[in-house]
């Protein structure tokens, strides 16, 4: 391994801090959006069973607010309850915009890692084709060892580039729409609390 490192040259420096990083987002990314962790399965029933018998208590919405990422959307939700129907969608949909940016925490940085990987590769390319034939023009073409450690490079971190790039690139499509699915369920479960809520209104009226 570490002869491929340094057969590839520096370039394979950047190369590798972008394998790890990339290797520490997917890791934490796939484990933080778990559905039962973002969308626990019985919070709206506890919610509803709550309202119900009228057992709501600023300790509940606390302890809903810090347990998923879908609890605080629907904390601010209950937190206005008392408002009008459209405020109160208001205020999920304004505390849902902060959580859907906390779910695409380091994509962007994951993103940025599947486009320049394979540049770095082709540029190490470059740099290795450029010792070849700058090889060529001191000595020629007569002694091939000369020759084969700027081709060497060039091959190494080209495949070093692509071998980093290509898995970036498939969990980043993949944890993106993870998100999205995540997000149109999350919305899902705010508006059946707004038609509940709502609906109560309704008959206290």
């Amino acid at each position: 391994m570490f002869e491929l490192v340094q057969a590839g040259g520096w370039l394979m420096l950047p190369i590798l801090l972008c394998s790890v990083l990339a290797a520490a987002i997917i890791s934490e990314r796939l484990w933080t959006l778990r559905q039962k962790k973002v969308i626990p399965e019985k919070l709206l029933t506890g919610i509803w069973n709550l309202l119900s018998s009228d057992a709501l208590t600023e300790a509940h919405i606390t302890e809903i607010e810090n347990g998923s990422p879908l609890g605080r959307v629907l904390a601010a939700g209950l937190i206005n309850r008392h408002l009008s129907r459209d405020l109160i969608r208001e205020s999920i949909e304004e505390n849902g915009r902060h959580v859907v940016h906390e779910m695409e925490k380091f994509m962007n940085t994951l993103g940025t890692i599947s486009t320049i990987t394979p540049l770095l590769g082709l540029l190490g390319t470059v740099i290795g084709m450029i010792r070849v034939f700058t090889a060529i023009t001191v000595i020629g073409v007569g002694d091939p060892s000369q020759l084969a450690g700027g081709i060497s490079e060039a091959l190494i971190t080209t495949a070093a580039g692509l071998t980093v790039a290509i898995p970036s690139l498939i969990f980043y499509r993949h944890l993106k729409r993870k998100i999205d699915e995540l997000v149109v369920a999350m919305e899902q479960e705010a508006m059946k609390l707004v038609e509940f809520l709502h609906g109560d209104r309704k008959k206290l009226a």
